[in-house]
Parts: structure tokens; C-alpha cells; sequence
């Protein structure tokens, strides 16, 4: 089934359960800091399996640390519940690290 575009509500509704994220006007953004370069690349793999079997992939960099990630639907040109579920996977693989 292919994405379909959240309407603002659902996004602010989306939002609340994903405080740490800024909304822009066609896509979410995090940072995301770890102990060092091990744990930030650990992530990312971990991370890129997810990605993977979502069919929906970040766009993504790292320094050292830190993991910066932008999430966008282009198919939709916004946002989708894709970028959400995404998200979440994200907030529980940082906080487990």
C-alpha cells in the first residue's frame, strides 16, 4: 500500500508522542547523542535493518557522537505515518543506549 500524507492534526497528534522531534514544513529532525562513536554507528546499523524492512529510509549524519536525521516521505512530499513509526524505532533504539 503506498503512503499517504498526514494532514497537519494528524502530525501535531503524531508530534505528541514524539516530543524530541522538530516539525518543518515537509519533514522531522532529531539529534541524537550517544557516548561515543562505537554506540552512534551501533545505532545506525541497527537503525538501517529497521530502515530496511520499512522501505523507508533516513537521511542521515555522523560525527563522532552524534546522529543527525531528517525524516520525509518524497512519495507524499511531507510527511507519512512512515516517518512516525520510524521515529519511534529510532527514540527506542537511543534510549536503550
Amino acid at each position: 500500500m503506498a503512503p499517504t500524507a498526514l494532514s497537519d492534526e494528524d502530525i501535531r497528534t503524531q508530534l505528541r508522542s514524539s516530543p524530541e522531534w522538530l516539525h518543518h514544513a515537509d519533514r522531522i529532525s532529531r539529534s541524537f547523542v550517544f557516548s561515543d562513536f562505537a554506540e552512534a554507528f551501533g545505532f545506525m546499523s541497527e537503525i538501517a535493518i529497521v530502515a530496511e524492512r520499512l522501505n523507508h529510509h533516513p537521511k542521515w549524519s555522523n560525527v563522532w557522537n552524534r546522529v543527525d536525521v531528517e525524516l520525509t516521505t518524497h512519495d507524499v512530499a511531507g510527511l507519512s505515518e512512515l516517518d512516525f513509526q520510524l521515529a519511534q524505532r529510532m527514540d527506542a533504539a537511543a534510549a536503550k543506549r
